[in-house]
């Protein structure tokens, strides 16, 4: 028994080593890529124009940047592509975020949700501006729920309160907890 586990104590040591070995190869590609990442993320949350009726994702492939999502405001799609296309290290931007069609009846629907959300305790702190935590994208009568929250029974709730907005047909809820977001 004893034999068996040093045995096994020697092969995890050797597996840690030559894994080791391997990460810190690729460790500046990826520490670069990450770089860049965040100098995106940040460009793109600070927009002027972006609220919690937008939603802006993004893919880094090496030097291309792959936008995506749905906004709001027209002037956030060319917005984010004009500034992620000035950070160093960017030589391509693909710009796939598809602008939601106007509609007084979406409009209807963005003004309770902002309701139903103040008039919540507690929930209202997901949407504070300049940058909400929670993305409500509203298209064609369908709620979409972006972003992250505390805790799963926030997560529960904001769907519910989603739910009961007036002229709603379906609710998507894609919000992450904060334990289960990726950082």
């Amino acid at each position: 028994m004893k034999i068996f586990r040093n045995l096994l104590v020697l092969t995890i040591a050797f597996l840690a080593f030559s894994l080791t070995d391997v990460n810190a190869q690729g460790s500046s590609d990826t520490k670069s890529a990450r770089t860049l990442e965040q100098k995106v993320f940040k460009k793109i949350l600070y927009l002027s124009n972006y609220g919690v009726f937008d939603s802006i994702k993004f893919k880094v492939d090496g030097s291309t940047v792959t936008l995506y999502g749905k906004v709001y405001n027209g002037i956030n799609k060319s917005s984010a592509e004009n500034v992620v296309e000035d950070i160093d290290g960017v030589t391509e931007v693909v710009n796939n975020i598809e602008l939601l069609p106007p509609s007084s009846f979406d409009n209807s629907i963005r003004r309770q949700l902002l309701r139903n959300f103040e008039n919540t305790a507690g929930m209202s702190r997901y949407l504070l501006e300049p940058n909400p935590s929670v993305r409500l994208i509203v298209e064609n009568g369908r709620v979409t729920l972006e972003g992250f929250v505390s805790n799963k029974s926030d997560s529960n709730l904001i769907n519910i309160l989603a739910n009961q907005a007036t002229g709603v047909f379906s609710v998507q809820n894609n919000l992450l907890v904060d334990k289960e977001q990726v950082r």
